[in-house]
């Protein structure tokens, strides 16, 4: 009957107690069933995609503000080309459950060759192709349907990373009881005796210092300490700064935050503030090639007390069994009541250098971006020139900020913000993508046009891979793109109504930012840079990048 509850209601129904409101994918012949129960649901609405990439980078963005997110794909053709958004997902910790609508049972069973396989009859190949980017897995029984669906689903948020399973047509359709219910969410294990052993080794180093900084970064907001995090910095006065996956993570309006931390390609008085410190107090860190600007920080565990999600460190010292909350609660208290014995110490910011030119290249640029941002804003930037180029901007307050330095897969952004704008409808989206990254993903710009959504959308035309000329081969036609007329774009995908400019002087970019900023809507601008005017931070990324690939 029409109206029993099945394994795809209960299914729904635990999304949705997870935290989940919205279900991306593309619709396929073995999931289609499926999605009439999810048209049919109260609470998770249907975003379909332009295709399965766009719709696994579209989870990923929301999952970054929502805390996790869902992402439906057919069997075969359509769960492999999701398969590189699933692994930025996991590389990155993002929460987001894979369901994949397979063929019957009870044709798998029988071994039949059905289009969508490999066509020896085996339905495995898919389910291990995902192993390595996921947390968990689950093939779908009649007899282990709903244990598995907890399972799973359970270990992603748990995990902070993605999860599949695999839903054939005929078990979506089986009735079951009983219905979903909340779960409470799994806790860490604990320790107390491996705490009592952390503080006493943390404050007996902190006794000793005369300067102590923290530098956090993006598994802090994983694992949600970010208000602990910022509640910290409010009341003890300690220099603090982020690597750029976690920038967003403090409010840079506050005094004694240092800017953006990147080894060797930090600014001066960034550097100063973390590593001149006596200790410095790392918060969900992992120090990767690209943020550190090639592994040039210069913090060794000898100076370093970690917090990490399951466990901290004290130099050599690893204490098990301590969630980060915790740690993070410990530090805040042990640093209030030693801080009155340091030395003040005043963080000098570095601001951004002006532009005197009556052209317009990186610099005028980000003179504007800087006055544009407004509080309660969600930048996100491009792997390239937009993504270090927006390392040096002092965020306004409460500024959610998206980026994707470690998987860096180009293109990520334009449906990522797709994604996070379906996710916070209230709050304003602006995306920084290159022209090459947007070559590779345009067709979330008409998924967000069919949704009527209004992201600001910036497109820096600097006439192909930029970032790569700066690797390697400046002159070198692999490094070229198709020169594309992009402020038609908007129109040809249905936005008519959408606010297109072209930007090639300041004064040009000025009005279209005055425009987009007047009213609520979609507006997509084409600033036009230079071809190899790189950001200062990308310069020195670029260098080690350049030496690491060559074997130095």
């Amino acid at each position: 009957m029409d109206n029993e509850y099945t394994v795809g209601d209960y299914l729904l129904d635990r999304l949705s107690f997870s935290g989940i409101s919205e279900l991306f994918g593309v619709p396929g012949d073995y999931n289609l069933k499926f999605l009439d129960s999810v048209i049919n649901h109260q609470q998770i609405t249907w975003v379909g995609c332009t295709n399965e990439l766009n719709a696994a980078y579209g989870a990923d963005g929301y999952a970054r503000t929502k805390g996790i997110a869902a992402l439906l794909t057919t069997f075969g053709v359509g769960e492999l080309s999701a398969l590189n958004g699933i692994a930025g997902s996991y590389a990155e910790y993002v929460p987001v459950v894979h369901i994949v609508g397979a063929p019957p049972l009870s044709s798998q069973r029988k071994g039949e060759l059905l289009h969508h396989t490999l066509g020896d009859g085996d339905f495995s190949h898919f389910i291990r192709m995902s192993q390595p980017v996921s947390v968990a897995q689950a093939s779908l029984t009649p007899e282990n349907a709903l244990a598995e669906i907890d399972r799973v689903i359970e270990e992603v948020m748990y995990t902070s990373r993605p999860g599949y399973l695999l839903l054939p047509s005929d078990v979506a359709a089986l009735p079951v009881t009983p219905k979903a219910h909340a779960l409470p969410a799994r806790q860490p294990p604990f320790s107390p005796s491996s705490l009592e052993a952390f503080v006493a080794a943390a404050e007996t180093w902190l006794r000793g210092a005369k300067r102590v900084s923290v530098l956090a970064d993006f598994l802090a907001d994983r694992f949600r300490v970010k208000q602990a995090l910022e509640q910290w910095m409010e009341e003890v006065p300690l220099a603090h700064s982020t690597l750029l996956m976690g920038k967003g993570l403090f409010n840079e309006q506050q005094v004694n935050f240092a800017g953006t931390y990147s080894g060797a390609g930090s600014a001066h008085s960034t550097k100063e503030a973390i590593e001149g410190a006596d200790v410095v107090i790392t918060v969900g860190v992992k120090f990767t090639d690209t943020i550190t600007s090639g592994f040039t920080q210069q913090l060794p565990a000898g100076k370093c007390i970690d917090l990490q999600p399951f466990y901290a460190r004290v130099g050599d010292q690893i204490f098990h069994q301590l969630p980060l909350e915790k740690t993070v609660s410990v530090m805040h208290r042990l640093t209030a009541e030693l801080a009155s014995g340091w030395p003040p110490y005043t963080v000098k910011r570095t601001a951004l250098p002006l532009s005197h030119d009556s052209s317009l290249g990186q610099c005028a640029f980000w003179q504007q971006i800087q006055d544009f941002l407004q509080p309660g804003d969600v930048l996100v930037a491009e792997q390239g020139t937009a993504c270090f180029g927006a390392a040096a901007l002092n965020l306004p307050e409460d500024c959610l900020f998206v980026v994707q330095p470690l998987w860096g897969s180009i293109g990520f952004t334009l449906p990522a913000a797709f994604g996070l704008q379906i996710a916070v409808p209230d709050r304003r989206v602006v995306l920084l993508i290159g022209d090459g990254s947007a070559q590779l993903t345009l067709q979330g710009l008409g998924a967000a046009i069919r949704y009527g959504l209004p992201p600001i959308i910036f497109v820096i035309n600097n006439e192909g891979y930029t970032v790569e000329r700066a690797i390697h081969g400046e002159t070198q036609r692999y490094n070229d793109i198709a020169q594309w007329n992009w402020t038609q774009f908007p129109a040809a995908f249905g936005g008519k109504e959408v606010f297109s400019a072209r930007a090639d002087s300041p004064q040009a970019l000025k009005a279209a930012i005055e425009k987009a900023s007047s009213q609520r809507q979609m507006a997509w601008i084409e600033v036009v840079l230079p071809k190899m005017d790189i950001p200062e931070l990308l310069s020195s990324v670029t260098r080690s990048l350049a030496k690491r690939n060559s074997g130095q």
